[in-house]
């Protein structure tokens, strides 16, 4: 790889995070915020003045939390297409609903309005959108999760530094240090009352909290009213909602017994700690003025406009690759581009051609004309600058401003001049999709791609792979309610030489049947096509392309739900067959099954371990139990293949989360690479999972005035492990590229380590403690490690900073299993030094057969007292409580995760 290209991947190493956020801090001032309104929000102006109102006093709230440090500079809010028009609506540049910082959608599920963070990857990793509901934004929710400008800041600080909560439903109450049942929070300065509190019509009544007699803790019904007036100041990831609370919990006031999410995933560290530590803090310095109050943006969706650029230099009469960029520009513009886009092309070699000036697409006639412009020769040389700038005058015809346009960059050489117009498109406002074809397309191109927030494909020269058609089939709409877009159910295909068939079977589930696409593609003679329906019926009508070597049929009206069969028929003797299938939404009211497939960064260099991440979900609902399987395909055209798991263990920072994941190391060269998802869900196999979303705004459930209770309205009821079974489905996903660089060709060492244990829980047994864990591997979480070291303490700060010098238990008889399988170990915890001790704190490190150690695994815990409970008067008055006094001998076994999944790794 040259100096340039070496200095252009630096570059984009510095642009490019694990997520699409196009916000940049410039002089404390976070600039480019994105609130997108959802397509399915009903039109109401009042929701973007109250976004304006909750930015601008978020931002004072946010400066003082922060030490005089942060504010909101500028914002953009995307208005959807469908609402009516308003002069002072701009068209957007680079901002779409891709990049969305906080989305305004429709609740998870109807009643359920909680705001919450989309966040699934390791403790100071930045998460992936806030979701806030119409009726939150609008004021309505105010009484149960508190004023809506503190909530912001509050989801602001999962969004762009990565702490948690410092509450968990899931553990709401713990056995302190003090021998009391404690509520989770930080600090613990916040005072209130542990009730039970019931309504029922205007009468209700309160009592103290009994203990339940399985967990030793306080009963499922029992909750933490805090005091309305308080004077602790931390925390705001506690609950922000308190009047005196306006800062984060700092290593001083950190309560790190609780088993909050925050001490679970971020090694007992204080959300300020964490927050100290990250870029955004070390790049600035307090400020002595107050800041400005925030610039907001009203951008409002336009149609959509494309143009082509289209590389027919002489390099693309090698591999087939003329013939295959025309077969998947074919299916983007049959299927992929929506009714109502304005579609260009221009050509180039070492000069550029305008083949169609921007057409609207109203109906097939324009699709097929666009048909027509494609290229049919290639020679000559490669000037990419030349295509893009043919591709600004053929909209600028139209649209003068061209912000916003997007142009879809297909080429498959290197052009050392390409860097010479990287300024114009930063300019233009235009939106560059780069799709790279081959192992020398040009490396310069990708910085066009990333500053200008396009996506970035790669298309080896396998043809079986699909790669070219994958690509052009990711670029539909992210504008457009998801009802409308075309989702991938197949993409498949095989090199047929001794056998002749291609067989296979697609499924159509009910959420999806609507203008469904079958396309089916060939590189030497066209095959016998048989497709047959769940009925057993034959589809006939394929249109044959001849040219193209390509065949398709659309589905009229919405398809038969069920296993659509379908036998290719090879009449050469080497052939490569290809079948793509598409569908939409059959109903706008039920959301389709999607899946997103993404890496956690773009640019790595080896041997700094990847992630490959893909999230299954039915709207914002999660679904588990789904086969998915990653295919990552090299320069060369090499495929990995990786089953990713949502399990909670390894590279998966939470189980049951829609989000299924698994480490990449088996980098085989330098250069792209491309990512790919399938995923398939059997009968009563694949579920619905209805709990609440995981980093949610929490849920107030009244205060304490004057010693007595005043409830909220009480949230919607919904059993939280609720599994709806699915019916079979599949789909398939482009993650889009990556690069790679620094891959050594000599044999070398053991570099990896086995992954850290996130999941240990200890539970007690007579008089063994019993602890769970899910195994990790010899490289991360493949293969089987060398043995487990595990070692207590009563003091869970030395068994984290100085585990080596714990008591060690003895585990001679602990053979380990394969990665990803359940472990299991019984032991007596002996002495325990400290004559006060009030808890045994486990932990666990696994070593690999080259003597490689993991991360410290999170530390388990067990409570060595009998809790005290709260004494409360008489329990026969509405608003008074009960004294507890049957209390059992107890050791509890509290489970508190450190997770610092390996992470992101300098590029």
């Amino acid at each position: 790889m040259g100096l340039l290209s070496f200095i252009f991947l630096l570059v984009i190493c510095l642009l490019q995070g694990s997520n699409t956020s196009l916000v940049r801090l410039n002089d404390n001032g976070y600039e480019g915020i994105i609130f997108a309104i959802d397509p399915r929000v009903p039109e109401d102006e009042k929701i973007i003045e109250q976004i304006k109102d909750m930015v601008t006093t978020a931002s004072i709230y946010l400066f003082e939390a922060t030490e005089k440090r942060f504010f909101f500079k500028n914002v953009s809010i995307l208005i959807p297409n469908n609402w009516k028009e308003n002069p002072l609506y701009k068209r957007p540049k680079h901002e779409s609903y891709k990049h969305a910082d906080v989305l305004v959608a429709p609740p998870t599920l109807p009643g359920r309005d909680e705001p919450y963070t989309r966040q699934f990857t390791a403790c100071e990793e930045k998460g992936e959108y806030i979701h806030f509901t119409p009726d939150f934004v609008l004021g309505k929710k105010e009484k149960e999760y508190g004023p809506s400008d503190r909530l912001f800041v509050h989801e602001w600080a999962h969004l762009r530094w990565g702490v948690f909560d410092e509450y968990n439903e899931d553990a709401p109450f713990y056995s302190a240090k003090s021998k009391k049942i404690e509520a989770t929070r930080c600090s613990t300065g916040i005072t209130g009352l542990n009730r039970v509190h019931k309504c029922q019509g205007n009468s209700c009544t309160t009592r103290g909290c009994r203990i339940d007699s399985k967990t030793k803790l306080y009963e499922k019904d029992c909750q933490f009213f805090p005091d309305k007036d308080q004077t602790e100041k931390a925390s705001i990831m506690f609950m922000q909602g308190i009047n005196s609370v306006v800062e984060f919990c700092n290593k001083e006031n950190h309560n790190r017994e609780a088993p909050s999410i925050q001490n679970k995933l971020c090694n007992f560290r204080s959300t300020w700690e964490v927050i100290s530590n990250s870029e955004d803090f070390k790049n600035t310095t307090s400020l002595v003025a107050p800041p400005p109050p925030p610039v907001f943006s009203l951008l409002k969706i336009r149609e959509r406009i494309v143009c082509l650029v289209l590389d027919k230099s002489g390099s693309m009469n090698g591999f087939n690759r003329l013939n295959r960029m025309n077969q998947a520009a074919k299916h983007f513009l049959l299927q992929t581009i929506e009714n109502g886009s304005w579609v260009g092309m221009v050509h180039f070699d070492s000069t550029a051609y305008i083949k169609s000036n921007l057409i609207q697409i109203i109906s097939s006639k324009e699709r097929n004309n666009l048909l027509e412009s494609l290229p049919t020769t290639a020679n000559g040389g490669t000037s990419i600058c030349a295509g893009i700038k043919s591709a600004f005058q053929v909209i600028g015809e139209i649209y003068p401003q061209i912000d916003g346009s997007e142009i879809v960059l297909l080429t498959d050489g290197e052009d050392n001049t390409a860097k010479n117009c990287i300024g114009e498109v930063k300019q233009s406002g235009a939106i560059i999709h780069l799709i790279a074809l081959g192992p020398s397309a040009d490396q310069a191109v990708i910085e066009m791609s990333t500053i200008t927030g396009g996506n970035h494909f790669f298309a080896s020269d396998e043809a079986q792979n699909n790669g070219l058609i994958d690509a052009f089939g990711a670029l539909a709409s992210g504008n457009t309610d998801l009802s409308q877009q075309p989702l991938q159910l197949e993409s498949k295909g095989l090199i047929l030489n001794s056998n002749t068939w291609m067989n296979g079977t697609v499924i159509i589930d009910s959420t999806v049947g609507k203008d469904t696409f079958f396309l089916i593609t060939w590189t030497v003679q066209e095959p016998i096509i048989s497709l047959w329906d769940p009925n057993g019926i034959p589809m006939r009508n394929f249109t044959v392309d001849t040219v193209s070597k390509m065949a398709y049929l659309r589905i009229p009206g919405t398809a038969k739900v069920g296993v659509w069969t379908y036998s290719l028929q090879a009449k050469a003797n080497s052939e490569t067959l290809t079948m793509t299938v598409n569908s939409q939404a059959a109903n706008s009211s039920v959301p389709p099954i999607t899946v997103n497939a993404k890496m956690n960064k773009d640019t790595n260099s080896f041997p700094s371990p990847m992630i490959v991440y893909a999230e299954v979900l039915q709207g914002y609902v999660p679904i588990l139990g789904a086969n998915v399987t990653a295919f990552i395909e090299s320069n060369n055209g090499k495929i990995e293949v990786l089953e990713l798991l949502d399990n909670g263990a390894g590279a998966d920072s939470f189980k049951n989360d829609g989000v299924y994941s698994r480490y990449f190391i088996s980098y085989s060269e330098n250069g792209r690479y491309n990512l790919k998802v399938r995923a398939q869900g059997g009968v009563n196999v694949a579920a619905r999972y209805l709990r609440h979303p995981l980093n949610r705004a929490s849920y107030i459930p009244g205060w304490v005035v004057d010693g007595k209770i005043e409830g909220n309205p009480p949230r919607a009821e919904i059993d939280e492990d609720t599994q709806t079974p699915l019916e079979s489905f599949t789909r398939t996903a482009s993650g889009g590229a990556f690069v790679i660089s620094n891959v050594s060709t000599l044999p070398l060492p053991d570099l990896y380590p086995p992954s850290q244990i996130t999941d240990l829980e200890a539970t007690p047994v007579g008089d063994e403690i019993n602890l769970t864990w899910t195994a990790p591997g010899d490289n991360f979480d493949v293969g089987k490690v060398q043995q487990y070291i595990i070692r207590i303490s009563d003091n869970i700060l030395d068994l984290r900073d100085n585990f080596d010098n714990a008591l060690q238990v003895n585990t001679t008889d602990l053979l380990p299993n394969e990665a990803n399988s359940k472990e299991t170990f019984a032991f007596k915890p002996g002495n325990i030094s400290e004559e006060n001790a009030t808890h045994i704190f486990i932990a666990i490190q696994s070593v690999d057969k080259s003597n490689l150690t993991s991360k410290l695994s999170n530390i388990a815990q067990v409570a060595l007292f009998i809790p005290q409970t709260e004494s409360d008067p008489d329990e026969s008055h509405p608003n008074s409580g009960i004294s507890v006094s049957s209390l059992v001998l107890l050791v509890v076994g509290s489970v508190a995760i450190i997770s610092i999944i390996l992470g992101a790794i300098i590029c």
